[in-house]
């Protein structure tokens, strides 16, 4: 009676898994003089199933019930392993081997083929989550070699963190070469369970070229589509996204790129000195940021289009613009130039030990 009482405990506790719960269950429906195949019927289990926790409650009790003593020990992985593993993550895969990059299983294989140890990829999986490695993930990056680097970047940035009072900044740049690409196929759209999906291939219907400003204090977007990108559009579009700040000193942020120091917009430039250019590193779009807001219309409207021709682009662009400013909102520039410079210069000494040892 004592341990059908435990037996029933056991049944009714929230504490017990199922498993355990479902054991002593067959135990009680044997004492009752329940037949195995009903037992094994109401449990859900095999005969053998039965037989086997009637046996084991008979030789241990209670405490046979619960299989998790006989589970072996867990293996304990020696550091100098661990150790191993997250270096070897943290460098390129012996040219012999062919990999661009460490996967679980060839990191594991490798150790195990070269090194004899022996660990599984789980193991080589939990290593790198726990210490926050992603070999499979990638970036790219470049280091500006304008010997003005640091002056440009501290006035770009200063007008982005303390634009001078009263002026408008622009952050002006072309978008070239964006393809009409219509899918051979129709789309297929989302549904229950299903993502949308589109043909891989596809027909080119010809590209334009997005000239657009970015008034870096409220967010809003003026663009303007043109065939092609020369001195002469830019300028065109210069003039009309000043237009709307007749009165007020202009500061411009844009790259480096020919078409912006034509003689016709220097001469241009003499005509209006409210106007004045700020120009980015040379090779340092990234501090512009029109290219941030580039990026939004390339995933929000462009990516995933499909366009029958130019001017369906060009609508579709021409909508997105106009949906933007409806509700738009200045981005929040935080990084100083103080900050931007010290990272460049800890990439800079990376790179230089990485040569450094490389050479060796």
């Amino acid at each position: 009676m004592e341990q059908d009482a435990e037996l029933r405990a056991l049944v009714n506790s929230r504490d017990v898994s199922g498993v355990l719960a479902t054991r002593a269950r067959i135990v009680l429906w044997h004492g009752e003089g329940r037949r195995r195949k009903d037992i094994a019927e109401l449990a859900g289990v095999s005969l053998p199933t039965v037989d086997r926790w009637v046996r084991r409650h008979a030789e241990h009790g209670l405490a046979g019930l619960d299989d998790r003593d006989r589970a072996a020990p867990r293996v304990q992985v020696p550091p100098r392993v661990r150790a191993r593993v997250v270096a070897l993550t943290r460098t390129s895969p012996p040219v012999e081997t062919g990999l661009s990059h460490w996967s679980t299983r060839g990191l594991a294989g490798y150790l195990k083929r070269v090194e004899g140890i022996c660990v599984s990829w789980s193991y080589v999986a939990r290593v790198w989550r726990e210490e926050g490695l992603a070999p499979h993930r990638h970036a790219t990056f470049k280091l500006s070699k304008d010997p003005a680097f640091a002056e440009k970047v501290s006035d770009v940035v200063g007008l982005y963190l303390d634009p001078p009072g009263g002026a408008v900044v622009l952050s002006i740049d072309e978008k070239t070469q964006i393809q009409a690409l219509d899918r051979t196929q129709p789309l297929l759209p989302l549904d229950f369970g299903v993502t949308e999906k589109r043909t891989h291939d596809y027909v080119r219907h010809g590209v334009t070229n997005l000239f657009a400003a970015l008034d870096v204090g409220t967010g809003q977007v003026v663009g303007e589509c043109r065939p092609t990108r020369d001195g002469v559009n830019f300028l065109a579009f210069l003039k009309k996204a000043v237009k709307p700040h007749a009165g007020k000193d202009i500061h411009v942020v844009l790259d480096n790129l020919s078409t912006h120091t034509t003689p016709e917009v220097e001469a241009w430039l003499e005509e209006n000195p409210h106007v004045r250019f700020h120009f980015t590193p040379v090779g340092s779009s990234w501090i512009n940021q029109i290219e941030t807001w580039f990026g939004i219309l390339t995933r929000q409207s462009i990516r995933r289009g499909t366009f029958t021709s130019v001017n369906v682009l060009i609508k579709q662009i021409k909508d997105y613009i106009d949906t933007w400013n409806i509700d738009a909102k200045p981005f929040a520039w935080t990084a100083t130039s103080e900050e931007i410079l010290a990272k460049v210069r800890l990439v800079q000494t990376n790179i230089k030990k990485l040569v450094d040892n490389n050479a060796k």
